[in-house]
């Protein structure tokens, strides 16, 4: 009997202002930034409705804690439209959109990211 459930309660990135990262993530997902800034470093943004959320901690970040490779990746069902959304939002792409399927970008922090149609 395994203990550890196969299945991701959150997606945690460190980022360097706790305030800045909600903001910027809520304008990628199309959302209010409402959620609560816990401890004053905290963040929990809702992904879905099974409980999964994305949470943002600017309490650990250091200069060097950034991703430099994607993490993970949100979901589309149009890619030349979430690239060209990005785009439009002035996201630092890291990548054209490869193989007509995914594109790396960064976050504020540097952190690196995917769209990918799944």
């Amino acid at each position: 009997m395994n203990p550890i459930l196969n299945k991701v309660g959150a997606i945690f990135v460190v980022v360097s202002d706790i305030q800045k990262a909600r903001e910027w993530y809520c304008g990628i997902l199309g959302l209010e930034p409402v959620f609560e800034i816990i401890a004053g470093h905290l963040c929990c943004i809702p992904l879905n409705n099974d409980g999964q959320n994305l949470v943002l901690d600017s309490k650990i970040y250091t200069d060097d804690t950034f991703a430099r490779t994607p993490i993970f990746h949100f979901n589309t069902e149009d890619i030349q439209a979430s690239f060209q959304f990005m785009k439009d939002k002035g996201v630092e792409l890291a990548s054209d959109i490869e193989h007509g399927h995914f594109f790396n970008f960064k976050d504020p922090d540097g952190n690196m990211l995917m769209v990918c149609k799944c």
